[in-house]
């Protein structure tokens, strides 16, 4: 495997001093960029700490793998006193929460969830729970990851998980296609700005959408591969429509976790057929992944704002790459084509290794 979807051209000093992003990996790099934009879209007044009742929930599958993957080289070849004494800050995979908390001045709820593939799915969710239950106003929340480095490349390539089309590269993210081999790697953050309804209200906030469910699970099955028939994502599904009691026909959009692996595809299919019954006929069920690649740890908050914004605008972006549609997904994908539909509510769905499954709801505001 040769390839990866990289992100070109970023320049963390837009961002960050020059000395504090020599200071950070770039996972961190990314999770302040995008927490800068995020909090000025949001219209943060920036000129004073946002105080206590502010919170910071980034989370991050593999954290600072090419600070780790450097400093092992300098132990080895050049013995302990070259590790360099920012190794362990620069690595741990809640430094992207701790220096967006430093330069916001928030001093709420401040910690790194950690669940591969679903950890910026968790950070939302778990955002959310602190949100509802009065532990803070706001929260700064999502994921960074910079995985595109030898070391992860290898791993993940090794085990097999990797699409290995490199003669076509830009076609090798292929979900729910019958000659889909594996996933791509992605880098970078995203990075959402939750407040509590009447927090976003006294400061005249630009609402863009109401989070209205949560629903996590445990496959409890193997270290890699979904539960079959994707009974684990069938269950975070579940509890996801419980959560605030959405009617399952008002969902319209679901941002599917579609890897682009053999068998995780037909897992999720599978499971979104059994929870929505005959309406996950009228559903679109997408895979953004299939142009981003896989951002690991940081893909749930990338996609979850895209299901903000599918509620805003009325479109669907597409899955492409989808030219011979696999039988045992036969759902509509948005093949290669977008789709414009009004979308009451939208589902994340977003599935870690280790079992790990989170599906997210978010409705279209109304005033």
């Amino acid at each position: 495997m040769r390839f990866a979807c990289e992100v070109k051209g970023f320049d963390p000093t837009d961002c960050m001093e020059r000395k504090e992003a020599r200071r950070a990996d770039l996972f961190a790099q990314f999770g302040v960029a995008a927490a800068d934009l995020a909090v000025r879209d949001a219209g943060w007044d920036l000129s004073r700490p946002v105080g206590e009742r502010t919170g910071v929930l980034i989370g991050s599958g593999i954290g600072g793998i090419q600070t780790f993957e450097d400093q092992c080289k300098a132990f080895l070849d050049q013995g302990p006193r070259r590790v360099s004494p920012f190794f362990v800050p620069m690595f741990i995979p809640d430094m992207a929460s701790g220096l967006v908390s430093i330069r916001l001045g928030a001093k709420g709820p401040n910690y790194c969830t950690v669940s591969a593939c679903a950890s910026s799915a968790h950070a939302l969710g778990e955002s959310f729970r602190l949100i509802e239950s009065g532990k803070a106003d706001a929260m700064v929340t999502g994921g960074a990851e910079a995985p595109i480095t030898g070391l992860a490349v290898a791993g993940f390539g090794n085990m097999k998980a990797l699409s290995t089309r490199n003669d076509e590269p830009e076609k090798a993210s292929r979900p729910f296609d019958k000659g889909r081999d594996g996933f791509v790697l992605g880098d970078g953050a995203g990075v959402i700005i939750l407040e509590s309804l009447d927090h976003a209200r006294e400061r005249g906030a630009n609402i863009l959408a109401e989070v209205v469910g949560y629903g996590m699970s445990a496959d409890a099955h193997h270290m890699t591969q979904p539960a079959p028939g994707g009974e684990g994502a069938m269950r975070s599904m579940y509890e996801c429509l419980d959560d605030r009691g959405i009617d399952m026909t008002e969902v319209g959009y679901i941002n599917a976790h579609g890897t682009s692996t053999p068998l995780g595809d037909i897992a999720e299919v599978k499971a979104v057929k059994e929870v929505f019954g005959e309406h996950a006929r009228n559903l679109v069920v997408g895979s953004t992944k299939s142009m981003t690649g896989h951002l690991l740890g940081a893909a749930g908050g990338v996609e979850f704002g895209v299901c903000v914004k599918v509620l805003q605008t009325g479109t669907i972006p597409p899955t492409i790459n989808q030219d011979d549609p696999d039988p045992e997904c036969d759902l509509d994908c948005a093949a290669n084509t977008k789709v414009e539909r009004d979308v009451e509510v939208a589902l994340s769905n977003s599935f870690g290794f280790g079992g790990h499954n989170v599906s997210l709801a978010v409705r279209r505001y109304r005033e």
